[in-house]
């Protein structure tokens, strides 16, 4: 609330106003901060932001079901669970079970077209979506988004990407219908990095939406999840509904042979090259490693977010690249600092260094080296135009 408000000058009072004005009743728990400030705030402002977050839950499950019905090839069908309520009973019937809710109090969702926004849910996104597309602030960042992102990113013989590539059971590459290609693998990631600027810079409404379907789709990159469980997580206490199971790729890239598959297909061929990977909490407490494949794939992202830290046990990783190979450091919380300092033990750093055997890297052999290189040659071949007379002085 406080980076949309106070950072990013988006004017919240509206759902705020609508929030504690539809929702009389304390939302279950589950709608409550999962990391609250009491120096800062009271247990009535906890109840309050549940209560938003009940709110814009709501108005989400139902564009997101107008969204799945607009678009069947997204195969989310299974998503569509508003009209699956039994208000009678207090349950919902999810893939042939039934699951007890924790809360049935929806006086905005009419039983017999529960997708349909009220008006005054409609009048709400109206004016939200109003703020966010006149906050200065947030256009700036989303261009510098534009400018420097893409799908993912060859550097210095290394492939980063944020989440995953669509991989079939059989760890064969899934084809990925989009904008009318059926592409797989390197290709379908060029596709989209292409769909995604369509989406922004030519405003194409099937790119446009499909960019919500990168956020939960099972064949998007940057998910990598069968599903994502919001509603079954608020509302249903079984967690047996929360599971949101990962695609095959968290599985074969544990292997370093399916690795060096990957490296070559997106034409990194070098012996030391990595994976380098975001996305996915490292639960290093369970004795989990960011490090996976004998090296060959590096998890960067780890679980920064302060909720992540009660699972992951750490804050993430930093990655750090030297002459001599890769540093991955750990993240530690201010609690386990201040007990490796009662201690007076090392904190504990993964540290990833290729084969001693191969010479310490120098500028000319990293990809910024390549270029000053081809600019050297440009130069070279300029001053010879020059003194061979081919090149008139100015």
């Amino acid at each position: 609330m406080r980076i949309l408000e106070d950072s990013y000058g988006i004017n919240m009072r509206p759902l705020s106003i609508f929030a504690l004005d539809t929702y009389k009743e304390t939302p279950p728990e589950r709608l409550l901060p999962k990391e609250f400030d009491y120096n800062k705030y009271g247990e009535s402002d906890k109840i309050v932001l549940a209560k938003i977050q009940k709110a814009i839950a709501v108005i989400q499950f139902k564009i997101e079901g107008e969204m799945i019905k607009k678009h069947p090839e997204y195969s989310m069908q299974d998503r569509l669970l508003l009209h699956k309520i039994d208000y009678k009973h207090g349950t919902i019937e999810i893939e042939g079970k039934e699951y007890a809710l924790n809360d049935t109090n929806f006086p905005t969702i009419d039983k017999n077209d529960p997708y349909k926004l009220t008006d005054k849910e409609k009048e709400l996104i109206e004016r939200l979506q109003e703020s966010f597309m006149e906050s200065s602030k947030l256009n700036e960042h989303i261009r510098f988004l534009y400018a420097k992102g893409s799908t993912y990113k060859i550097f210095n013989s290394n492939l980063l990407m944020h989440a995953c590539i669509p991989i079939n059971e059989d760890g064969s590459y899934t084809k990925v219908t989009l904008l009318g290609k059926t592409l797989s693998g390197k290709e379908f990631l060029d596709h989209l990095d292409n769909a995604i600027r369509a989406a922004y810079f030519e405003k194409n409404e099937e790119a446009i939406d499909y960019m919500w379907y990168l956020w939960c789709g099972k064949d998007s990159p940057f998910f990598g999840k069968d599903k994502m469980t919001t509603f079954e997580q608020y509302f249903i206490d079984d967690k047996e509904s929360h599971k949101e199971p990962k695609i095959p790729y968290y599985t074969y890239v544990t292997d370093e042979k399916f690795c060096k598959k990957i490296l070559r297909d997106f034409g990194v061929k070098e012996e030391f090259s990595h994976i380098i990977n975001g996305h996915v909490p490292v639960k290093a407490k369970d004795g989990e490693s960011p490090v996976k494949a004998n090296g060959k794939l590096l998890v960067i992202d780890g679980g920064f977010a302060k909720s992540y830290r009660k699972r992951t046990g750490e804050a993430g990783y930093v990655l750090a690249y030297n002459s001599y190979g890769l540093v991955l450091t750990a993240n530690k919380t201010f609690e386990s600092i201040q007990k490796v300092i009662e201690t007076e033990d090392e904190i504990p750093t993964e540290i990833v260094v290729n084969d001693k055997s191969v010479k310490r890297k120098r500028v000319g052999d990293t990809d910024i080296g390549k270029e000053l290189k081809e600019q050297i040659a440009c130069l070279k071949e300029l001053l010879e135009f020059y003194h061979s007379g081919k090149l008139e002085k100015n």
